[in-house]
């Protein structure tokens, strides 16, 4: 990254090696959730971190959500208008281009991560600058934005506060609502402290770290910036079809400022972000406060369509990404989860996610919504998105807080299923099939089944006679019975005991 002074190239942190993006997956050499959850155990201060981030996140939308006494019907309105832009994505979409082009705006249609990098970096370079600033957005970072721009000369400045930390901390997001929720308030401090004065204004000596204090040196640090800015990169968190508006919901306010004082402003959207009617914008605006910041209303929710001649950019592109969309919308079982707002409810609920953190992923999208949305969108030709389906208990929390009703655990066990029927059906074997074989034997006869209780029952009485838990076992059992506590198999089966003592019973 450059330290270059205002006027020349600029270059964003470097990201962090083994980044990977959602439209280029890296294949890796072994499932990276398992490895990286242990390794993410053993942070202490990253768990202590996200118990307090997520437990109070939690609590505050349990306050807002038992205000609204009907708050399961606007659940299912709200699934049930995102099913209905699914079955109609094309009416929808060349409705919703009509209305923008009608606004002012340019829409450019992108099938995959690398499409979308080659038009925004054409866009940034046809108005002959070298930085742009933007809002945080999940569609960047999915097509890794940043880096392609990066690559071309370009530096992103991210303004969202929470990204700002992430970026100059030179780090990865690993929560999609609050991108540094791994971090507490003096590591922030060390982070600006250390880095913001070689990228722009520094802070101020001796700063504390009181959250105002350090918010207030970021806007510092970001005011030059947003007034120098030619170009603005933002998201969109719904395009409403009918009026061609671009919806954009925030904290801050620091997206108001790339919305409104950049001549120039590119929209990065997935497909499936729009929804039919400015009336529906309704059901949205009850379901997405509550569900991602656990408030009544965001503080700025801005909209915009096209150009206005003389009040803010007076040129507007429109990206819409496809990038794997249409292939979940083919899946029968899969497709429920192209309904998410990105709202990160589920993650805020996870009991995996609290105690591992959303850099043990390896996707852009962690939690419930990442090891469901992810392997559909990116395949599961990868040893990361194959393990990503089993980085869940299955307890079903995250189903009942999904403002727009995803049934994310059959989701998950969908995505299970279609990782065993690829390992079914790979030319070298796998032990989990291996297993399955005498397994399928046993459970196909109720003879078979009863020989096997006999043999457990046999072999209990004399290798774990007098335990009552199995301990560690050795290979291939070992990775299983070393981080559980497996109770002994019983002497005398229940089918023994039965015909012993209630044979005659009807």
């Amino acid at each position: 990254m450059s330290t270059n002074p205002p006027g020349q190239a600029r270059r964003t942190p470097a990201p962090p090696k083994g980044t990977v993006g959602i439209g280029q997956p890296e294949p890796v050499a072994s499932p990276v959730f398992r490895e990286n959850a242990k390794k993410q155990l053993q942070n202490t201060l990253m768990r202590r971190n996200m118990k307090h981030a997520t437990t109070t996140i939690r609590n505050k939308r349990l306050l807002r959500v038992a205000e609204v006494p009907n708050w399961d019907e606007v659940r299912a309105q709200g699934a049930g208008l995102k099913d209905r832009v699914a079955r109609h994505l094309d009416y929808y979409l060349a409705m919703a281009e009509e209305n923008l082009i009608k606004a002012g705006a340019q829409v450019h249609w992108a099938k995959d991560a690398q499409e979308a990098n080659q038009i925004i970096v054409s866009l940034v370079k046809a108005k002959g600058v070298d930085e742009v600033v933007k809002i945080k957005s999940m569609a960047t970072q999915e097509i890794e934005m940043n880096e392609a721009l990066e690559a071309a000369g370009i530096a992103a400045w991210e303004t969202d506060l929470a990204e700002l930390i992430v970026q100059l901390g030179h780090d990865r997001p690993s929560h999609i609502l609050v991108p540094a929720i791994h971090r507490n308030r003096e590591e922030v401090r060390e982070i600006f402290n250390r880095e913001m004065g070689r990228y722009g204004t520094p802070p101020p000596k001796n700063m504390p770290n009181d959250p105002p204090v350090l918010a207030g040196a970021a806007r510092v640090h970001l005011r030059e910036k947003f007034l120098r800015a030619k170009v603005g990169i933002s998201g969109g968190n719904m395009i409403i079809a009918d009026t061609g508006t671009m919806v954009i919901v925030e904290s801050e306010g620091n997206g108001r400022m790339c919305l409104t004082l950049p001549e120039t402003l590119i929209s990065v959207v997935g497909v499936e972000k729009i929804i039919p009617s400015f009336d529906d914008l309704e059901v949205f605006m009850k379901l997405l406060p509550r569900s991602s910041t656990a408030e009544r209303m965001n503080p700025y929710t801005s909209m915009w369509s096209g150009v206005t001649p003389g009040d803010g950019p007076q040129e507007v592109h429109v990206v819409l990404v496809d990038n794997g969309r249409t292939k979940v919308l083919d899946d029968p079982e899969g497709r429920f989860v192209l309904r998410c707002i990105r709202c990160s409810a589920c993650m805020n609920k996870c009991p995996v996610f609290e105690r591992v953190g959303g850099h043990a992923y390896g996707s852009v999208y962690p939690g419930p919504i990442g090891i469901a949305l992810t392997p559909l969108m990116r395949g599961i030709d990868s040893p990361i998105d194959k393990s990503l389906p089993f980085a869940c208990t299955l307890c079903c929390a995250c189903d009942d807080v999904c403002p727009v009703k995803i049934p994310l655990s059959d989701i998950i066990v969908h995505n299970r299923n279609r990782v065993a029927d690829k390992k079914r059906h790979d030319i070298h074997p796998h032990l989990e099939t291996t297993v399955m074989i005498p397994a399928d034997w046993a459970f196909k006869k109720a003879k078979h089944f009863e020989l096997v209780q006999k043999a457990v029952s046999i072999a209990s009485g004399i290798a774990f006679k007098n335990k009552d838990y199995l301990g560690p076992m050795p290979w291939p059992a070992s990775p299983w019975t070393r981080a559980r506590d497996i109770p002994a198999p019983p002497v005398e089966s229940f089918r023994s005991w039965w015909a012993k003592n209630r044979g005659g019973a009807k």
